[in-house]
C-alpha cells in the first residue's frame, strides 16, 4: 500500500543535472546532460516546486547542483 520512494542513480562522472527552460513559454524540463557531448536526456517535466523536489529526491541531487539552460 505505502511504498518507499525508490532512489535512482546517474553517472555523476559523465553527466550533470540540468533544467532546460524555454524563454518563450517558461516550460521547464529536468534531465541530464552528457559532459563531453552536450547531449541532453529528458527525465521529467517540471510544472511546479513539487515536481522539482521529486526530481531532486529521486536522484539525490541538491538543488544548488542543477544548472539552468535557456
Amino acid at each position: 500500500m505505502f511504498r518507499k520512494k525508490q532512489r535512482l542513480s546517474y553517472d555523476k562522472e559523465n553527466k550533470r543535472p540540468v533544467i532546460r527552460a524555454s524563454i518563450c513559454n517558461g516550460e521547464q524540463v529536468a534531465g541530464f546532460e552528457d559532459k563531453r557531448t552536450g547531449v541532453f536526456t529528458e527525465i521529467m517535466l517540471i510544472k511546479n516546486d513539487k515536481d522539482l523536489k521529486e526530481f531532486t529526491d529521486t536522484y539525490g541531487i541538491a538543488e544548488e547542483e542543477i544548472k539552468k539552460k535557456y
